[in-house]
């Protein structure tokens, strides 16, 4: 894959503005992956093909453009998004206006309180992901660790992120994928007494390092981030299925357990979200390349295999709802959380075969 020219890009290099920005607050979420044919038929027939790259993860769509979706295949995509955790798109001519309406079509969009943002003004809820010679990932810097590179965008947000996509824009010759690794095939793949304790668990999740690494860079902080307790195992509110929800990122602890049980539950989690191949998906980006993910239920982790050369992407976050346990859900909605392993037709369909 051949490196783009970073010149047509120059209005979405990153910028860190001195401005402060209100606390957050809670807001009412239209998930509209609950209005949606189960079937897919609107937007399965437009797409020239449909791969699922694996049993657990991911699904490539060729022949669909994204900027010319009606109302009812945006629907059915939020809604095979939240199935399937990632869906990817290539050649795609994706401006980042359009990005931004297909986003606003989904819901209120998450402004990020302190990392870049684009140049070019009125981009504000605009994420700019940009490393080149000069400015290598943290992983070199010694501050990150493989494992504690994967994550779920800003987890701390009282309303974390649902529906996020990544449009690249300059990509090096080889390297730079990235990794997306499943919460509901975490869940199945724990045992049923296990699956019950962290059912009723709950976690601190924290942006205050991330926040105090861009004031130690001198970096102004537009809304110093929050700690925010959410379940540990939440569910999804269009699927109905049970996804564990910690991230080596923002996780800080366990609530209301030792702090030797904490360390042991998370590392077992995290060992499996970032080690165990059967729930990961990895995707080659090339340009016009799109993914579409739901920070609900997958953690991902960018490859930096890349450096010195440059990737520039932008992001869109679109907010979720205030993350619901087992309890909460099947409470709020009269509806009964499962197993996505029990429920997924995707599953069944291949097990039947």
């Amino acid at each position: 894959m051949p490196t783009i020219s970073v010149q047509p890009f120059a209005a979405y290099k990153p910028r860190y503005p001195d401005v402060k920005w209100e606390p957050l607050q809670e807001t009412p979420i239209d998930d509209r992956g609950l209005a949606a044919d189960p079937e897919l038929k609107e937007l399965l027939s437009a797409a020239a093909k449909v791969n699922h790259m694996t049993r657990s993860i991911g699904t490539e769509i060729h022949g669909v453009d994204l900027k010319n979706l009606t109302d009812r295949q945006k629907d059915e995509l939020a809604l095979l998004v939240a199935r399937r955790g990632v869906v990817f798109f290539r050649d795609q001519k994706f401006t980042i206006h359009e990005q931004l309406a297909l986003h606003r079509y989904f819901g209120p969009i998450h402004k990020h309180g302190f990392s870049a943002i684009p140049k070019a003004p009125g981009l504000e809820e605009v994420h700019v992901v940009y490393h080149d010679k000069t400015d290598p990932p943290a992983i070199y810097n010694g501050v990150s660790s493989k494992v504690e590179l994967w994550h779920s965008d800003v987890s701390y947000e009282l309303q974390p992120p649902g529906l996020t996509s990544l449009n690249i824009l300059v990509g090096p010759e080889y390297g730079g994928d990235t990794m997306w690794s499943s919460g509901y095939g975490l869940y199945s793949s724990l045992s049923p007494g296990l699956q019950r304790y962290v059912e009723g668990l709950k976690a601190v999740h924290s942006g205050r390092d991330q926040a105090q690494g861009m004031v130690d860079a001198k970096r102004p902080v537009r809304r110093w981030p929050v700690d925010t307790i959410h379940p540990v195992v939440r569910v999804h509110p269009v699927t109905g299925w049970k996804s564990i929800y910690v991230d080596p990122v923002f996780t800080t602890h366990i609530a209301d357990v030792p702090k030797s049980e904490s360390l042991a539950i998370l590392d077992y989690l995290y060992s499996q979200l970032s080690g165990n191949p059967e729930l990961q998906v990895r995707f080659k980006w090339a340009p016009g390349s799109v993914a579409i993910w739901d920070n609900r239920i997958v953690t991902h982790s960018a490859i930096h295999d890349y450096w010195p050369a440059t990737r520039h992407a932008l992001r869109v976050i679109t907010h979720g709802e205030k993350p619901m346990s087992v309890e909460e859900f099947e409470a709020q909605t009269g509806r009964k959380a499962k197993d996505r392993a029990s429920d997924d037709p995707i599953l069944a369909r291949q097990t039947q075969g």
